[in-house]
């Protein structure tokens, strides 16, 4: 970090409210002064957001830009804590803001009611020293990596799944490590499940997004010994942290510009409930207008049993799609429909397109429930849960 231009002064009241930290000999006010001259762009206000926004305001980080285009839905509610039931249906940059404002109106709190992309991310990211990731996705991911390459802007990576998340800081320096030392190539598409497919433990959010404030304000205010070519490991089931080494690959091809990151990534956002031109599909509303007509049809789950456990289509059969994929469920299929049409549906459209592939190579037809359990819900029985 360089010196920051302006050197702001502290008002009595932010002497009172920042007393803790200005005792610190390690940060005081000189480290206090950094923080409030500083601006950070936080990309998510979601589950690592959270935690990430309210700290960073309450540290008192003087400029704090969110983008994020989500609005709050209940079933954030169990993570992201920033939010609360009077914020359901709101922007959650806007319900973020006002939470932060609340807990400190010193920050300067802006919003950004969008999706990072590469048309807009150098612009962004330009004006602010220091971007932290509360993403939940490979592409926004990449996205960041580069575009802070670009700029020479460092950046505070987190992640998490079920009970495992992940921290590290990147591009602080000309020899320091980026995203893509860590995940040289995405992953297929359905190797990671997201969140809502594979579930989340609602406090880990909370323990990554700390950790990943505790680093933000350690690099801005030149403190300690922030994550730089180290990746912190953290396992919520054992409660056992592990750090690995991360450096640089020396043939790294250097960055000269942003790319189309959904393509680069075939990522799984561009699957999801996008109706496949190699399968047979069907909207929510025609399958709810076959089953009342008391037609002979099976309509087979294959999503996880976690996820049937939070919401069903009456009448469906749960297959998952791991069994598809490695054979067992197959048969089982071919038992349950017999000479039935079948339709195959998931959470959102992905996963069902890939078992109806999967299915015809075993010679069985089979028809794919565009949006699935999702759209099921906002077309046909509000009365289900979305997750």
């Amino acid at each position: 970090m360089t010196e920051p231009q302006v050197q702001l002064d502290l008002s009595p009241d932010e002497r009172g409210r920042y007393a803790r930290h200005l005792t610190l000999p390690e940060l005081g006010i000189e480290g206090q002064k950094r923080l409030k001259a500083s601006s950070v762009l936080c990309v998510g206000a979601g589950g690592l957001g959270s935690p990430l926004l309210l700290y960073l305001a309450a540290a008192g980080i003087g400029r704090i830009a969110i983008v994020d285009d989500d609005c709050v839905e209940v079933s954030n509610l169990q993570r992201q804590v920033i939010h609360g039931e009077g914020t359901v249906g709101q922007p959650k940059a806007q319900s973020a803001r006002r939470r932060m404002l609340d807990l400190n109106p010193h920050c300067q709190v802006e919003e950004h009611r969008c999706r990072i992309t590469a048309a807009n991310a150098l612009d962004l990211i330009a004006d602010h020293d220091l971007v932290v990731d509360g993403s939940d996705n490979f592409p926004t991911r990449y996205l960041i990596s580069d575009a802070c390459a670009l700029l020479n802007k460092p950046w505070v990576y987190g992640s998490v799944q079920r009970f495992e998340g992940q921290v590290s800081v990147f591009n602080r320096g000309p020899a320091s490590p980026d995203y893509r030392d860590l995940v040289p190539e995405p992953p297929p598409p359905d190797l990671v499940p997201s969140c809502a497919d594979g579930g989340v433990m609602g406090v880990m959010p909370g323990l990554i997004g700390l950790i990943q404030a505790t680093e933000v304000i350690k690099v801005l205010a030149e403190i300690g010994d922030p994550l730089d070519g180290r990746l912190l490991l953290v396992d919520g089931l054992s409660m056992r942290f592990r750090e690995l080494r991360l450096q640089r690959r020396p043939a790294r091809t250097s960055i000269t510009g942003l790319v189309d990151y959904q393509a680069f990534c075939n990522a799984a956002e561009t699957k999801r409930g996008e109706e496949s031109t190699a399968v047979n599909s069907i909207s929510v509303r025609e399958l709810s207008a076959l089953m009342a007509q008391g037609s002979e049809w099976v309509l087979i789950d294959v999503r996880n049993p976690a996820e049937a456990d939070v919401a069903v289509i009456e009448g469906a059969q749960l297959v998952p799609l791991a069994k598809i994929e490695n054979g067992e469920g197959v048969e089982t299929v071919r038992s349950l429909a017999d000479t039935r049409p079948i339709y195959v549906h998931c959470k959102m459209g992905g996963r069902s397109a890939r078992a109806v592939e999967l299915l015809a190579q075993h010679g069985i037809d089979a028809t794919n429930v565009t949006g699935g359990i999702n759209a099921w819900s906002q077309e046909v029985d509000a009365s289900v849960p979305v997750y």
